[in-house]
């Protein structure tokens, strides 16, 4: 393969195991994937303390970005690759239950249903050491 063949993935999986190292934001974020399968995805967002707010809380757009990031990755999770490789979150709904400090969390994505094009997913944001669930989000996300 030559430097300017693009690869194509041959699941949705794939293409985020390929996708999420070269997201700039995903990176500027620090997110690692952790895991992925048919419809499920965990991520990881280590804690640093430029991603917080006021003291040592993570800041809650760190956190939303974090669900749209679970929400994306669950819809690709074990989806048929698209003829074009692109999608876009259609809509999103956060639910901030509890501040998070110091802590790092896990993003687990989930896939609710998911039709030819359109995925409804969850994301939820555990803090990584403690296991408390403080955020929840659900969404649409189109792949293709």
């Amino acid at each position: 393969m030559t430097t300017n063949e693009v690869q194509t993935p041959d699941s949705g999986s794939a293409a985020m195991v390929m996708f999420l190292p070269q997201s700039p934001f995903v990176q500027q974020l620090g997110i690692e994937l952790i895991d992925i399968d048919e419809g499920v995805a965990r991520l990881r967002l280590p804690y640093r303390d430029e991603l917080s707010t006021v003291g040592q809380m993570l800041h809650g757009g760190v956190i939303a970005g974090c669900i749209d990031i679970g929400i994306m990755t669950a819809a690709w999770a074990g989806s048929e690759v698209p003829q074009q490789l692109r999608g876009v979150t259609v809509s999103m709904s956060v639910q901030f239950l509890e501040p998070v400090y110091a802590e790092s969390i896990d993003i687990v994505g989930t896939r609710l249903h998911g039709g030819r094009s359109l995925k409804t997913c969850r994301a939820d944001i555990v803090g990584t050491e403690s296991g408390r669930l403080v955020a929840t989000g659900t969404g649409t996300y189109k792949v293709g």
